[in-house]
């Protein structure tokens, strides 16, 4: 994936793309300042960022899911407004490139970066609760879990601004998956974000059923 990108892979062509990406460097920028101001790091990382707790890392889950909602809704937005501009015999303002890759990473994100972790978020929160027990089954790879998870995250959101993501329907149809539709970096984002939060989710999976047949209460 990192061997096909070049400085051709910035989007400084495609004014919506490089501004909106100008926008989110400069909030995290802003965030990460912040953070460091008012010394937040050391609390981050002891109590939240390595924390194994499972309303923690529930309450992490779910935060994702909102985060990953307000990026999803503004690519709704994005769509819609693009195609009411387009009615008649309007263009639009979305070049067809851009708006293949929102279209794809809409439907990719509100299933697999919105309602994902927004049920295991609640999950992990209720229940340990509901059995009586301290924490899930696996504690650590609950953590590991929601790591990968948004990892996934993040390389669809930074696929928009470095590179182009898929631009073949969020559920990958071929022949558009295909080298000879795709031959650049855009589907090995999709398999990537993909993959990796799916072995986030099959981990989650897996604890939460041993949590539920092995601690709960006997009969």
């Amino acid at each position: 994936m990192l061997g096909q990108l070049t400085w051709d892979a910035i989007p400084l062509n495609e004014p919506i793309a490089f501004i909106t990406s100008l926008v989110v460097i400069f909030a995290v920028v802003a965030i990460l300042g912040i953070v460091t101001i008012k010394g937040l790091w050391p609390y981050l990382w002891r109590e939240w960022i390595t924390s194994v707790d499972h309303k923690r890392i529930g309450i992490m889950y779910s935060i994702l899911g909102l985060v990953m909602l307000l990026r999803g809704f503004s690519d709704a937005i994005l769509m819609r407004s693009h195609l009411a501009f387009a009615a008649g015999e309007g263009q639009g303002y979305l070049p067809p490139d851009h708006y293949n890759q929102i279209f794809t990473a809409h439907g990719a994100i509100m299933i697999f970066f919105v309602a994902m972790p927004l049920v295991i978020g609640l999950m992990n929160f209720v229940v340990p609760l509901q059995l009586g027990v301290r924490d899930v089954a696996f504690p650590t790879l609950n953590s590991v879990s929601f790591w990968l998870s948004a990892s996934g995250a993040l390389l669809i959101n930074l696929s928009l601004f470095v590179g182009n993501f898929a631009r073949t329907g969020w559920l990958v149809y071929p022949p558009l998956s295909e080298l000879k539709f795709s031959p650049d970096v855009g589907v090995d984002y999709y398999l990537w974000a993909v993959q990796i939060s799916g072995i986030g989710t099959l981990i989650s999976a897996v604890n939460l059923v041993t949590t539920i047949l092995k601690l709960r209460r006997p009969e």
